[in-house]
């Protein structure tokens, strides 16, 4: 990151208890109202959902104009159940804004597979919970194979051939992970599957192309096996198989083995192709905000960004220019969405810390700071836009110095 990204990320209390934010701040009453603006809802009511979105149904005074739904939970999303597992997607066709990246909430019981398969989009992926072995095989014949725990992540890019099973450690049973696509159209449906594709493929051409008598192939599943239980993997060496070699850009990472970024308000450890070079359309930031502290004001100039609430309660307002602007209240399990070079910021509404990933169609991270911006432009042209006292104006100066130095 350069000195100017590197600053306050993530700003303490001191920052996030402004009188704007202190006013808008606690939850909305059940009327949408807002002072004497507003009036009762005499039709049909939903009280639970309503406490859930308090500054959607009384926004605060700055929101203006129609901005899309930036929001979308996974418990309204369709869960595909299936034996020793789960998935649930949010795409484009659940949070329609949602046009450049795509996200997969998956559960595999421990022994339970993912079964092999590839697609057209790159997979980038981080362990919320549990541990599991991953497989892939590229186009030179070049094998990998390695076992994923919490905060670790993988990429296999479009193309690759690939698997995925849980295992039992730590007494978790299997695990449960986030995907994220490179396309907001993908689909977990359309994934190209190993026994789909056999089992539409006549028998005799399968005993010509592996070499084999066609009743090698009598009990192939006639459909699709997407998740299923399958045989408990043994050390992760004996699945080293060789073939042309190992893969010479591993495509796995241990996002948490990074030391983070730390300011006064939390933590942030940011993964793109400097750190993790296999992940050439993903970039990733995990952003942890303590209580009282907030995502600073901000905005990412290489692309939308995809955001998946891991713990904790926040709160973002999104600018889009032509004086629109809308905030939105998350929590855990939650997507949000900022399209391109939006303006926002995430703040801490809760009493536990709130744990934000960031996710960027980009081999790079980058942000741009508002406060680093004003600091850094000459202070009589921002006096002169602001009308701030010049001795706070001059004060932004302190903000040129990075948290963290190097």
């Amino acid at each position: 990151m350069t000195e100017i990204s590197r600053r306050a990320i993530i700003a303490g209390g001191a920052m996030a208890a402004s009188p704007a934010l202190a006013q808008s701040s606690g939850p909305a009453p059940l009327p949408p109202r807002r002072g004497a603006k507003g009036a009762d809802i005499l039709g049909p009511k939903n009280p639970a959902r309503a406490a859930e979105e308090p500054f959607t149904l009384a926004p605060p005074a700055t929101d203006h104009g129609t901005m899309p739904n930036l929001k979308w939970s996974f418990s309204d999303s369709h869960m595909r159940l299936e034996e020793g597992g789960w998935a649930r997607q949010t795409t484009v066709r659940e949070l329609p804004v949602s046009k450049a990246m795509a996200g997969v909430n998956m559960r595999l019981q421990a022994g339970a597979v993912r079964e092999m398969h590839w697609h057209k989009e790159a997979e980038w992926a981080y362990m919320i919970k549990g541990k599991a072995r991953i497989t892939a095989v590229d186009q030179d014949g070049r094998t990998f194979a390695d076992d994923v725990g919490e905060g670790d992540l993988w990429y296999f890019p479009g193309g690759i051939p690939h698997s995925i099973q849980g295992l039992a450690a730590d007494g978790i049973d299997g695990c449960e992970f986030l995907l994220v696509f490179d396309d907001g159209g993908f689909s977990e449906d359309s994934t190209f599957l190993l026994t789909d594709w056999l089992a539409h493929t006549p028998k005799d051409v399968l005993a010509k192309n592996f070499g084999l008598p066609e009743s090698a192939f009598a009990n192939i599943p006639e459909t699709e096996l997407y998740i299923f239980p399958g045989p408990q993997p043994g050390p992760l060496s004996a699945d080293l198989t060789g073939g042309a070699g190992e893969i010479p850009k591993t495509f796995s990472h241990r996002m948490l083995a990074q030391e983070p970024i730390r300011t006064k308000g939390g933590r942030v450890r940011i993964t793109d192709s400097t750190v993790f070079p296999a992940s050439v359309t993903i970039a990733a930031a995990l952003v942890e905000v303590e209580p009282g502290g907030m995502r600073e004001l901000h905005w990412h100039p290489n692309g939308d960004e995809w955001q998946y609430y891991l713990s904790g309660t926040g709160r973002m307002t999104v600018f889009g220019s032509e004086s629109k602007a809308r905030t939105f209240d998350y929590q855990a399990g939650d997507v949000g969405y900022v399209p391109y070079a939006m303006g926002h910021y995430i703040e801490n509404t809760g009493d536990t810390t709130l744990t934000v990933l960031e996710m960027f169609k980009s081999p790079r991270y980058a942000d741009i700071s508002l406060t680093q911006w004003l600091a850094l432009t000459p202070h009589p042209l921002v006096q002169a836009h602001t009308r701030m006292d010049p001795k706070l104006v001059e004060a932004l100066r302190a903000a040129k110095a990075p948290v963290v130095p190097g």
